[in-house]
């Protein structure tokens, strides 16, 4: 018996595929852009963490010479097209509204990052609600955790990168440690699922949570916000490491999370990390300070005699003291705070 293949018709062109990832990615992305088809019925959305300084034209230039889909930069306006892959621009947020608009902002940096994974993530659980996907390759740390938190309460399909696949196999830990993925899978399989996804019936509606709403919006808006921040969380004696603000642990859902009212958000792990590199920057600053201070007073002693000498060399090797100290706490390994943080 002869089967028909379902045809696709415009009714089946209103889903949106968002793609997170960082180390490893342009590996993990060539491979993925080349299992799917010229006519593959959806735009896809992707953020990759680079430099704020880096062009990202080789990125850009080498996917579309691997897959036969369109890759380009996303612009501020442009319309999502079937069959083409939008990429965040260097240092810029990359969001998308329900009419497949495309926005581009400076917001403030989420998890270290701009462009994020999150706020484009969220933005498509916001507009598409049941209608996005969201995947999560290879990388450190867990920036699209979130994100793709957002869009499982938002009733879209989650599809997170078998960690035994992945070059960088944190991202795709963390995402499914926080996350009920609906798939699991070597990225050779997502362009096979991906196309089943596309014909299969859409998941069921679900109302979008105000507080998914709200986080899009300060993305959005690029503003400060202090009453859509007061009303995620409670605020925490911590102070933001991207601008010295207080901030506010957000309370809603499993994954413990911080944001300021300037719009800069952290994981747990992500925060801790940066009060260790702040740490380690103040170390620097005092041992810097200490050996100042001990060669000064060294020098000072060598100009004076009888006691007032003594008291400065007294000081010199009080100095010393604090010096071996601080060389010692600089000298130890501290690694596991910054790349193994509690689960």
């Amino acid at each position: 018996m002869k089967t028909t293949k379902k045809k696709i018709t415009v009714k089946d062109l209103d889903r949106l595929i968002v793609i997170g990832t960082s180390a490893g990615g342009l590996e993990a992305l060539k491979e993925f852009v080349e299992h799917l088809p010229i006519d593959f019925p959806a735009p896809i959305l992707v953020v990759m963490h680079i430099s704020a300084d880096a062009t990202g034209k080789v990125l850009i230039d080498t996917l579309n010479s691997a897959g036969k889909l369109t890759c380009v930069h996303a612009t501020a306006g442009m319309q999502a097209k079937l069959a083409h892959i939008y990429f965040a621009p260097p240092d810029h947020h990359m969001l998308i509204d329900s009419s497949g608009r495309l926005m581009v902002t400076k917001g403030a940096q989420e998890n270290r990052y701009r462009p994020g994974i999150d706020p484009l993530f969220r933005s498509a659980a916001v507009a598409y609600g049941n209608r996005a996907i969201g995947i999560i390759l290879t990388g450190y740390l867990d920036d699209g955790t979130a994100g793709l938190m957002a869009i499982n309460r938002c009733g879209g399909i989650c599809i997170v990168q078998d960690p035994s696949d992945a070059e960088y196999p944190d991202m795709p830990n963390n995402a499914l440690g926080q996350v009920r993925a609906d798939f699991k899978i070597p990225i050779s399989q997502m362009g096979v699922t991906l196309t089943r996804i596309l014909l299969d019936k859409l998941p069921k509606q679900v109302k979008i949570p105000k507080d998914i709403v709200r986080e899009s919006e300060i993305a959005e808006r690029v503003l400060s916000d202090l009453p859509s921040v007061n009303a995620l969380g409670d605020q925490v004696p911590f102070n933001c490491p991207g601008c010295g603000g207080v901030l506010w642990q957000i309370s809603e859902g499993p994954l413990l999370r911080f944001r300021c009212h300037t719009g800069h958000s952290y994981t747990a792990k992500v925060l801790i990390s940066e009060q260790t590199k702040k740490i380690e920057e103040t170390m620097w600053t005092a041992l810097r300070m200490f050996e100042e201070r001990r060669n000064l007073l060294t020098t000072f002693s060598k100009s004076q005699s009888g006691a007032s000498a003594k008291s400065s060399m007294e000081r010199a090797e009080a100095s010393q003291v604090h010096i071996d100290r601080i060389r010692k706490i600089l000298k130890s390994d501290d690694r596991g705070v910054l790349e193994n943080t509690p689960d």
